[in-house]
């Protein structure tokens, strides 16, 4: 993922919410206007709408933080046919094939409201993330973002985090199984005089991801044509039918995509607005084989104990020239004495491998399989593990368990990862 976004200029839509034009769509064919304080674009569909009342979407200068609303956008998917967990997961669509392929061809959208959301507000929540994680908030305004990690005084990771900026606060979206740990950690390194508060807001809002090379022409139908291109975290406030929505540009999964964040009242014509666009629904089982073959490490899994951020690969969401923060003396010497001793690669294997299993090359073990996933066809198989640096690269083979043949391949989140380069000398 990308590192903190470079400053941006206030964008014609931010415009809109100090004026008294608002964004309305109304019947007319197609029709884009544009003058010094707005673009309007005049459609035969209804924008982020309900079914049956016209919208307005403009971009308001206001904080999030909606009041708890009762959650029935989960009851209008399985209406649909989706399979949701007992734990609120939609698992399925039964089109896991369809939205993979959507995935790479065309345009994808996710219900991500599982995942974790903690505002951290309080003037001094800036200076009190920038020493807890990884990434330098003091280089950051308003309506920027980036990704930053959770890591232990050693350095070994706990989570990603991909961070908003907004106006009183700071969001957080971690993932599911991390949010109640680090809400509390937080809280726990809050001393006295600290003006900061934490509040975890995941079951107050909603969360969607829009991904696939389509998308920015989804964004485009909907008149929000102004957040394409900008640089990854960049963050505004918008308005479905007076509730707020947030959007981003990134997710979880893709950089090139977008995340929605909305009160529970908004989702469920935010979604049928975006699947009027075209954009095709992704359950969570099809998202964890996107999760692997992508390579996004996952706490639990690749990101745990075991392993340092230098290791999991996530340089991105580093920085190397801030002051202290946790982990911070442990990632310096890493990388002043070469202390990388091992990284995580993508490796397609000849058979389905059980996640723990060893990886050895010439009958010496060399590393470690942390996650797996069958492909698209049966005859598929792809994992992630950790391999120590002179044992193998990119194109060797490995053995993975007792005789599954592995090949090692980069993958594509951490291949956009930039690691500093070395000084080959004066």
């Amino acid at each position: 993922m990308a590192t903190a976004t470079a400053a941006a200029t206030p964008c014609a839509a931010h415009l809109v919410g100090r004026s008294t034009t608002r964004l309305q769509y109304s019947t007319p064919a197609p029709h884009l206007y544009r003058n010094a304080a707005f673009w309007t674009k005049k459609s035969t569909k209804n924008k982020l709408s309900s079914r049956n009342a016209s919208s307005t979407v403009a971009a308001l200068p206001f904080e999030l933080s909606p009041p708890p609303i009762d959650h029935d956008f989960l009851d209008s998917v399985v209406a649909e046919g989706a399979k949701v967990s007992e734990e609120g997961i939609i698992e399925t669509f039964d089109n896991d094939d369809e939205a993979l392929d959507a995935f790479d061809n065309d345009v994808v959208v996710m219900d991500l409201s599982h995942f974790g959301r903690i505002r951290v507000s309080g003037d001094d929540r800036i200076q009190f993330l920038h020493n807890q994680t990884t990434a330098n908030f003091e280089c950051l305004s308003e309506g920027q973002g980036c990704d930053t990690v959770f890591v232990t005084p050693t350095a070994r990771t706990i989570d990603i985090a991909y961070a908003w900026i907004m106006k009183k606060s700071v969001i957080l979206m971690v993932s599911p199984e991390t949010c109640g740990n680090i809400t509390e950690m937080l809280n726990k390194y809050i001393f006295f005089a600290d003006k900061v508060e934490i509040q975890d807001i995941t079951k107050q809002t909603c969360l969607f991801a829009l991904a696939g090379p389509k998308c920015s022409q989804v964004m485009a139908n909907l008149n929000l044509g102004d957040l394409v291109g900008q640089p990854y975290g960049t963050n505004r406030h918008y308005s479905v039918n007076g509730m707020p929505l947030t959007i981003g540009v990134g997710n979880i999964i893709s950089e090139d995509g977008f995340s929605l964040l909305m009160s529970p009242a908004a989702a469920g014509p935010v979604w049928k607005t975006l699947l009027s666009e075209g954009a095709v629904p992704l359950g969570f089982n099809a998202w964890e084989k996107l999760r692997i073959t992508q390579g996004r490490p996952a706490p639990g899994k690749e990101l745990t104990n075991e392993f340092n951020v230098l290791e999991a690969g996530l340089w991105n969401s580093i920085s190397l020239n801030k002051g202290c923060y946790k982990g911070q003396e442990t990632i310096s010497r890493l990388i002043t004495y070469d202390g990388v001793k091992q990284r995580l690669w993508g490796i397609h294997l000849s058979a389905p491998a059980e996640p723990g299993s060893p990886i050895t090359v010439d009958g010496g073990k060399v590393g470690k399989l942390t996650s797996y996933t069958t492909g698209r066809k049966e005859c598929d198989h792809f994992g992630l593990g950790y391999i120590k640096k002179k044992a193998a690269s990119e194109g060797d083979t490995v053995i993975v368990g007792e005789n599954i043949i592995g090949t090692v391949v980069n993958v594509p989140f951490l291949s956009r990862q930039s690691p500093p380069v070395k000084n080959s000398g004066p």
